[in-house]
């Protein structure tokens, strides 16, 4: 299981889901009548959970895996939970744990367990890391092994940072914030609380800035330096490997609550507005501005200079390559077919732009 406490360890499902910042949810627990007090010990599937291990329920598809778990409590919805009880003596052996928003309620009692299986440590400096002399350090923070965090940088209270981790000139890290080994941040590089930085992010490093220069020959590139720096709210979960370029002249900009997906391209003077997710392997062109609560799934790709307005949604896999300036769900993806079909359906679209010129043609005639 992913997670299995020491009995001893191991809290009461109510003293759980106390624990778990579930205020305001309205959950309420419905155990069998001859059901003992559970102690939860971990958190699974409906399929691999134990009988001293919680699950839940979010998505319908998997309301027939409720009958053969082997869960000791299941968190469900209102309803599910009012037509499991109405079912009397024939009522699951599992606790049930109702409340309106299952998915939060297990990503909180999931968080919980998360904090549990991290053992606490002290704070400390690695004797391999170097530390600058004006670097501002703050209370019980933890730097591992090979850290370099160069000169007027600060690190704030309670942050952790992971093996190999660069902070550079004049950059700071917000309190409460974990960065995992080898992240890069280059000099001017700010990052607010309780950030999540995964393996292998960069951020800060110069964007894609070339002028054409024929005093160094035909053809040349003369490099634009950057000059800005890049932000980053609180709250903000950058994914690994994923690269957060700087600004020209002004800042990169990353809104509080903003979460990144592994192997993200987000380029120069671009800003993404609060609370928007974007999946993985998505490219962001320079100077493109992504309104708050937006997501962009997986493989999409945003030219530059574009403004997407508030709550737009992009389907994985889309072209985006001018604004939207209303919020919706947007799809440029050409639907996959057997090979043979694609190509005729391919050659017909080929032949749109005639076929529309005979059409007017004849409605002419």
């Amino acid at each position: 299981m992913p997670v299995l406490l020491d009995l001893a360890r191991a809290p009461t499902l109510e003293a759980l889901l106390s624990a778990a910042d579930t205020q305001g949810m309205g959950w309420r627990i419905s155990a069998p009548a001859d059901a003992e007090p559970l102690r939860v010990r971990g958190i699974g599937t409906l399929a691999s959970a134990g009988g001293q291990e919680i699950s839940f329920l979010a998505n319908p598809k998997y309301q027939g895996q409720l009958a053969a778990t082997q869960a000791g409590a299941v968190i469900v919805s209102t309803d599910v939970a009012e037509a499991l009880e109405a079912a009397g003596a024939d009522r699951p052996r599992f606790t049930l744990v109702a409340c309106k928003h299952p998915y939060l309620l297990y990503a909180r009692v999931a968080q919980w367990f998360d904090a549990a299986r991290r053992p606490a440590m002290p704070a400390a400096t690695h004797p391999s890391a170097v530390v600058a002399p004006d670097a501002h350090i703050e209370e019980d923070v933890r730097i591992g092994p090979n850290c370099v965090i160069e000169s007027g940088a600060r690190i704030g209270r309670g942050s952790v940072l992971g093996a190999g981790c660069v902070i550079g000139a004049g950059s700071s890290v917000g309190p409460g914030s974990r960065l995992h080994a080898h992240v890069t941040l280059y000099e001017g590089v700010k990052v607010g609380a309780r950030a999540i930085i995964h393996s292998g992010a960069v951020l800060g490093a110069d964007g894609f800035g070339f002028a054409p220069d024929p005093s160094l020959g035909q053809g040349a590139w003369g490099k634009i330096p950057q000059l800005g720096g890049v932000t980053v709210g609180d709250d903000v979960e950058i994914g690994a490997n994923t690269t957060i370029d700087r600004g020209a002249l002004e800042d990169t900009v990353v809104g509080n609550g903003v979460k990144l997906d592994n192997q993200i391209m987000v380029a120069h003077n671009c800003r993404i507005g609060a609370y928007t997710a974007i999946a993985a392997c998505v490219g962001v062109a320079g100077s493109t501005t992504i309104g708050e609560r937006c997501t962009i799934g997986g493989a999409a790709m945003l030219s530059g200079h574009l403004t997407l307005a508030d709550d737009v949604h992009i389907s994985g896999g889309t072209a985006v390559t001018s604004n939207i300036s209303k919020p919706g769900r947007y799809t440029g993806v050409y639907p996959y077919a057997d090979h043979g079909e694609w190509q005729r359906n391919a050659a017909v679209i080929q032949q749109l732009a005639q076929l529309r010129r005979r059409v007017r043609t004849l409605e002419k005639d």
